[in-house]
């Protein structure tokens, strides 16, 4: 009603301006008679009414659709009015969708393409680093540890850029299934043990029962994986542990892995999760991307769970991955 009285104001202004002047222009005529000239302006007026009544019962709905934001494309393509102004307005929308979709259509391809591009030279980068892998394995000269370790950095690497790729299309990459917490968290541990060895940070599993959860293995152990490269990268050289714990909390489940190592300065811990946001950390270790707690956070939120941080500068930093339910076998005792 405010949008239709809007459009019609300016309308109003003149009739009204119109009416003034007939009245002066039959003034100045010499013409005296007062009731022919109010009762020539009561049937105009009820004329002018009468246009208006019409023209917002035909164009209530289109003038409705204006005022009220869209939440579907479909109402906004909906046929609202017979009339020549909704009608035009419906053609311009219906071509403006037309053109949105073959941009949307031209971007996906795009992304596809891109994503495509990606997880083959990942692929195809893993074979020359398996076929390094292979070579040296039996080497015992302290030359080849230095190998051993950039062949992990480039492993790590690679593994991140896949991920990141395939999050775009998470939702066709991914199974919820039953996961046993002690025998994912048992075989990551292994599966890093040179990071651990090379970086001097010992891992502590305290895992008390057989915890099963609801999610995906393959994306949870990638999150997994990369909040303790993160434990160990920022604990390096000092010796001290990484805990990775899993416990009772409510009726919530919680994985908690927790270094002692320098920490998140406070300012910096409410963008940790942004994407390639490095922080005062950042600027002191060279090999931070800003990507792992981001990639980690988008992969819970994902699957469902959620990710809190706590950490304090020179004391350490806790991350913890809390599922919203547990499953009947994770009362079972280990």
């Amino acid at each position: 009603m405010k949008l239709f009285l809007r459009d019609h104001l300016l309308l109003t202004m003149i009739y009204a301006i119109q009416m003034l002047l007939m009245v002066f222009v039959f003034w100045l005529d010499g013409y005296r008679h007062l009731e022919p000239i109010l009762y020539a302006m009561f049937l105009s007026t009820c004329l002018f009414v009468f246009y208006l009544g019409y023209r917002f019962i035909a164009l209530r709905s289109f003038y409705f659709r204006l005022s009220e934001p869209i939440t579907e494309m479909n109402d906004a393509l909906a046929e609202q009015s017979s009339q020549p102004l909704a009608i035009g307005l419906n053609e311009l929308m219906a071509s403006l969708y037309r053109l949105h979709q073959n941009d949307i259509r031209m971007y996906e391809k795009k992304l596809q393409d891109r994503i495509t591009f990606i997880n083959q030279w990942v692929h195809q980068m893993k074979t020359p680093l398996s076929v390094i892998h292979l070579t040296i394995q039996h080497e015992d000269d302290p030359v080849f540890d230095s190998i051993r370790e950039e062949i992990d950095r480039l492993s790590a690497g690679l593994e991140t850029a896949l991920y990141s790729s395939r999050l775009d299309q998470f939702e066709q990459d991914f199974v919820v299934e039953p996961v046993h917490l002690d025998e994912m968290i048992s075989n990551i541990v292994t599966a890093n043990k040179r990071l651990f060895i090379r970086n001097r940070v010992y891992p502590e599993v305290a895992v008390n029962k057989k915890w099963v959860v609801a999610s995906d293995e393959k994306w949870l152990s990638f999150a997994l994986s990369q909040l303790i490269t993160n434990a160990v990268r920022y604990s390096s050289g000092l010796g001290q542990k990484v805990t990775i714990t899993v416990y009772l909390r409510g009726k919530h489940v919680v994985l908690e892995v927790a270094d002692h190592g320098v920490g998140i300065p406070k300012e910096d811990q409410k963008r940790v999760f942004d994407a390639y946001f490095t922080g005062e950390n950042g600027r002191q270790y060279r090999e931070s991307t800003g990507m792992g707690l981001y990639l980690v956070h988008e992969v819970c939120k994902r699957l469902g769970h959620r990710v809190e941080l706590e950490s304090e500068v020179g004391v350490g930093t806790n991350v913890r991955i809390i599922f919203h339910e547990m499953l009947q076998e994770d009362v079972n005792p280990a």
